[in-house]
């Protein structure tokens, strides 16, 4: 779901609460308002930190001589380049390494997901550097 969409549930599910807590206001039990502005607070920061990474991804180039990896997170995006990188898979982690620095790659995929991702690299890899 896109961050928009989901801040127009977000946006009616608040209206909700908030009508709801007014209801009851109205009704004299205002004690159950504050709770509902709690809630709507509590929505806000849930959908704060879903929008931030909402646009998280990892893209992986091969070259005929390693990877090109950019990892775009919350905090900004990071390019790396690994020469002749060599897939290995720890802890159900996928990890290309060469022989300056160690990457972790496929971390928004699931398990079976990794395992392929780990395979197909392999395979490119391989083809690559016979070339």
């Amino acid at each position: 779901m896109s961050p928009k969409a989901l801040a127009g549930v977000f946006a009616a599910l608040a209206l909700v609460v908030l009508l709801i807590g007014a209801g009851f206001a109205l009704a004299g039990a205002w004690l159950v308002l504050p709770f509902a502005g709690l809630e709507v607070a509590l929505l806000a920061g849930a959908y704060v930190a879903y929008a931030r990474h909402a646009a998280d991804y990892e893209r992986l180039e091969i070259e005929p001589d390693g990877v090109r990896v950019e990892v775009a997170r919350a905090q900004g995006v990071a390019r790396y380049r690994l020469v002749n990188a060599k897939v290995s898979v720890k802890d159900g982690r996928v990890v290309l390494r060469d022989a300056k620095e160690e990457l972790e790659v496929g971390r928004y995929l699931g398990a079976e997901a990794r395992v392929e991702l780990a395979a197909e690299l392999q395979k490119r890899l391989i083809r690559g550097h016979a070339t």
